[in-house]
């Protein structure tokens, strides 16, 4: 029977549902995710990471100095401008309060003040507005840029209009000099002692206390990272690297992994355990939840960063790049983790708690959201422990190179914390496998077995892991196969078969063994068979 008042329900319920999709996919996407707050400046902190690998690709003196620069002062992501003001302020600028101007070409540039000012400060700092396309989310890219983007700073010399207040303030500056980045990837590393706790002080994030406790330092990702520009050795507690040992290309190798696999990659963690303390302390205001979503969306962005697209089709240098990457090396990609090309099971399976996670932090679930948080983190391990194994097998197979070592230590570097946490022994011999200097003498078979070990303390299985594949040759490396398959065209199907035929076997002979036990005779009497302890046969 047709009812009005279910139709006009209907109709508005509708309306909500496509008010909310609107509401919803007013942010684009990154890599199929769909951000509820605008971070297309954090997401853009991979340009940062790009430049940096871009210069470090030409090694000079030069190059490796600008390197540092753009690692230190960042280009890309949160820029501000220092103006001078003269006169001083003649009213108070709470921070977040919108200030306009001009830039050289006379169009309208717009921010907010970076902190509170009071009458008779003469210098005030600006963050420049973001937009939520990524394209186009901000025209001013300085800092530390040795290609600067000016186009959208504010002019050398002109006015400002403080909003809420009537007239304008003469200011001057140097474009080049007083345009800055308040994110930086060194600042991931430098800020720890604040950052990687909750809001309120307390004990570190749990992830980041297993860094402390190995490297015996707060600041670990920064120091490996200085350390490989001034080519010194590190002053770890454990895992100390002698980077005197290396020229140009273990230094690139050492800097541009150290950046995104070392730093970046802990402040996604960061970023989930920061949600999670927002979603804690909870408010009284309808809007409660938003610091914590706007967290997450955060830690989507610093995993997989602007280049990779809406789509995640791109070609990306942060993490969700490297999980593509290292699936067709261990032919883990697709949905199930057997194809060996396509996008990364890690990624299917990160993506679908991010998404979880954020159904659950909108609706103040924090208890079950903190769950979904766990069941990341062990995923975000294992292209940094196939990055160890891949290099192990190019070292011990295909023979000694700087590079090939670099590449291999940084990638331990970034896993070993966990290890350690789970069994120091199996660290110490990852470690001495795959240390800077060490000079070749790497055992694949020793570090594989090392990690498989203790990948159920680390929350993953070898079948996460997979085999060295050799795309080539449609097959796994000899020795190299999933699970310590024997490689040579092992998929890991003869292992899975070899084991099922094992406990297939076993099974029949138990049932035997029953059958045996309970043998009627003809005349229909029940004949016990006495017990051996073995199994009959």
């Amino acid at each position: 029977m047709f009812s009005f008042k279910s139709f006009v329900f209907a109709a508005l319920l509708s309306s909500c549902e496509a008010s909310v999709r609107a509401r919803k996919l007013s942010n684009e996407l990154i890599a199929g995710f769909e951000p509820r707050t605008v971070v297309t400046d954090h997401n853009a902190i991979d340009l940062d990471q790009a430049k940096i690998e871009d210069l470090l690709a030409t090694p000079s003196t030069d190059t490796f100095s600008s390197a540092r620069d753009v690692y230190e002062q960042g280009s890309h992501s949160k820029s501000f401008a220092v103006l001078t003001l003269d006169p001083a302020l003649t009213v108070a600028v709470p921070e977040g309060t919108v200030i306009s101007g001009k830039n050289e070409d006379g169009s309208t540039v717009s921010g907010t003040a970076l902190k509170s000012y009071s009458v008779g400060d003469t210098t005030i700092e600006i963050q420049y507005s973001t937009g939520n396309t990524q394209a186009t989310y901000v025209d001013c890219q300085v800092g530390g840029n040795p290609d600067p983007n000016t186009s959208g700073c504010f002019a050398a010399n002109g006015t400002v209009t403080i909003s809420g207040s009537s007239g304008s303030l003469p200011y001057s500056y140097d474009p080049l000099v007083n345009n800055d980045n308040g994110r930086t990837i060194q600042g991931f590393s430098t800020a720890a002692e604040t950052r990687f706790r909750p809001s309120g002080g307390g004990e570190l994030f749990p992830d980041f206390q297993k860094f402390f406790d190995y490297y015996g330092t707060l600041t670990y990702a920064d120091e490996w990272v200085q350390s490989a520009f001034a080519r010194r050795s590190t002053s770890f507690s454990k895992g100390d690297a002698d980077f005197s040992k290396y020229g140009d290309d273990g230094i690139l190798q050492a800097v541009k992994k150290g950046t995104a696999y070392i730093s970046i990659a802990m402040y996604v963690i960061r970023e989930l355990e920061d949600a999670l303390d927002d979603c804690d302390r909870g408010c009284d205001t309808a809007d409660c939840n938003d610091d914590a979503v706007h967290a997450l969306d955060e830690a989507v962005a610093f995993w997989t960063g602007s280049l990779e697209g809406k789509d995640g089709s791109g070609s990306g240098v942060l993490m969700y790049g490297l999980a593509d990457t290292r699936c067709i090396n261990f032919k883990t990609c697709g949905r199930n983790g057997d194809e060996a090309s396509g996008k990364s099971k890690v990624n299917f399976e990160i993506f679908r708690h991010f998404d979880t996670m954020q159904r659950e932090l909108t609706n103040k679930r924090c208890n079950s959201a903190r769950a979904t948080k766990e069941k990341i983190v062990p995923w975000m391990i294992v292209p940094l422990i196939q990055g160890v194994l891949r290099y192990a097998y190019i070292i011990e197979n295909d023979g000694f190179t700087e590079k090939a070592e670099a590449e291999g230590a940084t990638f331990a570097a970034a896993v070993l914390p966990y290890v350690a946490s789970c069994n120091a022994e199996d660290a110490k011999t990852i470690y001495d496998n795959m240390r800077v200097g060490l000079g070749g003498g790497a055992s694949y078979s020793t570090v594989f077995d090392a990690f498989v070990r203790q990948s159920s303390c680390m929350g993953i299985s070898c079948s996460d892991i997979g085999g060295y594949w050799n795309e080539a040759q449609g097959a796994y490396e000899e020795g190299a196969g999933p699970c310590g398959g024997s490689g040579s065209g092992d998929d890991g199907a003869n292992v899975g078969l070899a084991v099922g035929l094992s406990i297939g076997g076993l099974l029949v002979l138990v049932l035997l063994g029953v059958v045996l036990r309970r043998r009627r005779s003809a005349s229909g009497s029940t004949v016990e068979f006495k017990d051996t302890g073995s199994t009959p046969i």
